[in-house]
């Protein structure tokens, strides 16, 4: 057995037996690139990989390609590191409960914060609900700014009606980092209600993320004054 496999025994068996708030971030990398690159010397690709982009969040979240320009990072490696985020939004949203009845702002909120887990671009999500609020779909409308050109509000009625909703909630990320409504946030929100108004379907909120946050607009009075 050679020197890097004992060091990655012990890592291994560190992570088993201690479990990972005992690693520093370039230890977790380093044993996640493990299975990536048996036979490489993962713990300077580890440091390299946090040194270029900052984090570890900024590593799990880097493009492909830009994660290949580290040097010792190839294809598989790459791959690898950019499953991650996916797989643990993933895990979240199995986590949510079907036909779950949302009672206030604050639940509706945390059921939709999973759906932007990990986001690096910005998503327009459309969650329908029924009389007693209990979800009856969340489905993705756009990739691509709420106020983009190819934002369709005839998509928004098509799957409210199919849905069988009498009630929606609009939900968007900001890249920015900051849950606050744009002036073309509130004029597209003033569209959407008014598309829904003649099929009997309220918009009962629309709701901005900003990476765990979230902004209602219904609960700060925007909604109301459009």
């Amino acid at each position: 057995m050679g020197e890097h496999d004992g060091h990655r025994d012990r890592l291994r068996k560190r992570f088993l037996e201690q479990g990972m708030d005992v690693l520093q971030d370039d230890q977790v990398l380093e044993l996640l690139l493990f299975y990536a690159l048996p036979r490489r010397d993962t713990n300077d690709l580890a440091r390299k990989l946090l040194k270029h982009f900052g984090s570890i969040a900024a590593v799990l979240e880097a493009p492909l390609q830009e994660l290949k320009t580290v040097g010792g990072i190839g294809e598989s490696a790459a791959v690898l590191l950019h499953l991650i985020t996916p797989l643990a939004r993933r895990y979240l949203l199995s986590r949510v409960s079907p036909g779950v009845v949302l009672t206030s702002t604050q639940a509706c909120g945390e059921y939709l914060l999973p759906y932007f887990f990990g986001a690096t671009e910005e998503l327009v999500y459309l969650l329908c609900l029924d009389g007693r609020c209990r979800v009856l779909a969340c489905r993705l409308l756009q990739r691509g700014g709420i106020n983009s050109a190819s934002f369709s509000l005839r998509k928004v009625a098509e799957i409210a009606i199919s849905s069988h909703a009498t009630s929606v909630v609009l939900a968007h990320n900001h890249t920015s980092g900051v849950a606050l409504p744009s002036q073309a946030d509130l004029e597209t929100t003033h569209m959407v209600r008014s598309t829904l108004l003649p099929l009997d379907i309220s918009l009962a909120d629309h709701i901005i993320v900003a990476d765990n946050d979230f902004v209602s607009m219904a609960e700060s009075g925007c909604l109301h004054t459009l």
